[in-house]
């Protein structure tokens, strides 16, 4: 099972957490999955690296693994391209500091006006977004492969799909961007991202996962 971004299962490192990455662990089958933009990046950047089907991961439990940053794997003869990340769209609030001595005022100023924040290196890490080594060492390995794979998995989605998913709802950023070049400049069976909180097939080659779940 691959999943397109926003696990959720290495957030904060509570009990309740750890049950359910050991119920998970106790699965028979494998979890694969890009970061989204809701993952605790402390925690993900604290774990070893490990090479795994062509490519380096994160093991958070044998047969759990996080697939980083533009990478490519073989997986059961197929070649997949990975590009987590995206940018937080639930911030109009404000990133709060943790250490702000007016932390729980601004809390409840915000909830009052019913304003999304995010509070920095708790619900909110700038590694969301990839930094320019992630974006050369895909661009290192799609031409590598002479710019063809068989899938790619992203949690963001390339600039020409914003207006398919919501018109007018979502901005163009750096890593939208980005991934419309790959778009462009890449051949692909079937692209697969998330992050939109909805299922949509956006063409023949490229799909919006939420709830759905796809056959490959």
């Amino acid at each position: 099972m691959i999943i397109c971004g926003d696990f959720g299962g290495v957030w904060d490192n509570s009990t309740s957490e750890h049950y359910w990455l050991d119920w998970l662990s106790q699965c028979p089958f494998t979890i694969l999955f890009v970061d989204g933009n809701h993952e605790n990046f402390d925690m993900l950047l604290e774990m070893p690296l490990t090479e795994w089907n062509g490519g380096t991961v994160h093991f958070v439990r044998k047969n759990i693994i996080h697939l980083m940053r533009g990478q490519i794997y073989n997986i059961d003869g197929y070649s997949f391209f990975t590009m987590g990340g995206a940018a937080s769209h639930d911030i109009s609030g404000g990133i709060l500091e943790p250490n702000d001595p007016n932390l729980k005022n601004k809390i409840k100023r915000l909830k009052t006006q019913h304003s999304p924040y995010r509070i920095n290196h708790q619900s909110w890490w700038k590694e969301e977004m990839p930094n320019a080594d992630e974006y050369h060492l895909a661009e290192g390995n799609l031409n590598a492969c002479n710019r063809k794979v068989d899938y790619i998995i992203t949690h963001c989605a390339p600039t020409s799909a914003l207006d398919i998913i919501s018109p007018g709802a979502y901005q163009p950023d750096e890593l939208t961007e980005y991934l419309e070049r790959v778009n462009q400049t890449c051949t692909y069976k079937h692209w697969f991202f998330g992050h939109y909180h909805s299922d949509k097939t956006v063409s023949q080659s490229m799909q919006l996962l939420y709830k759905h779940i796809i056959k490959i």
